[in-house]
């Protein structure tokens, strides 16, 4: 699930965003873990995901969650945005699909991270881009392939950019 602000948001990829976030989205964290008493509950800046075997229990919650953001935060539920899923298919959740024992990074994810590198290589080769930038992109992306089953994504990465 996402959230969305009725008149305006924080800037995107600015570091005070995400602790902001933090910050004003606790109300609704403990609204979700006290109250609503969800067991498995995940929070990343305004992205979301409730976990619950039962679809009729978590069907109930999305009108309890909107009401909570609208009276308390001024904010809503993105519509687009409410997804319900079998966890055997996986939850596409922050750029990797988590399925019920292990997590896979989403392929278009693993697209963007090559396309980006392969440009940002380029930048080096025509002397836009010090090599140092290069290869702190380079172990940031090795780094997020930690959180998966990302084994081979990462020693194709070596292979490629190293």
């Amino acid at each position: 699930m996402g959230i969305q602000s009725k008149n305006i948001g924080l800037p995107i990829g600015n570091l005070t965003s995400q602790i902001f976030a933090n910050i004003y989205l606790n109300e609704l964290d403990q609204f979700i873990k006290h109250e609503l008493k969800v067991r498995h509950y995940f929070r990343y800046a305004d992205d979301f995901i409730m976990v619950n075997d039962d679809p009729i229990k978590l069907d109930a919650l999305i009108p309890k969650v909107q009401n909570f953001l609208n009276d308390n935060l001024s904010l809503e539920l993105h519509p687009n945005k409410i997804i319900q899923c079998k966890l055997s298919q996986g939850i596409d959740f922050l750029g990797y699909v988590v399925l019920p024992y292990h997590i896979v990074l989403r392929t278009s994810t693993k697209h963007r991270i090559f396309k980006k590198l392969f440009f940002k290589q380029n930048e080096v080769l025509r002397g836009e881009l010090n090599e140092d930038s290069f290869k702190q992109s380079v172990q940031s992306y090795l780094g997020a392939l930690k959180h998966c089953d990302g084994f081979s994504i990462s020693n194709n990465l070596r292979n490629n950019f190293n």
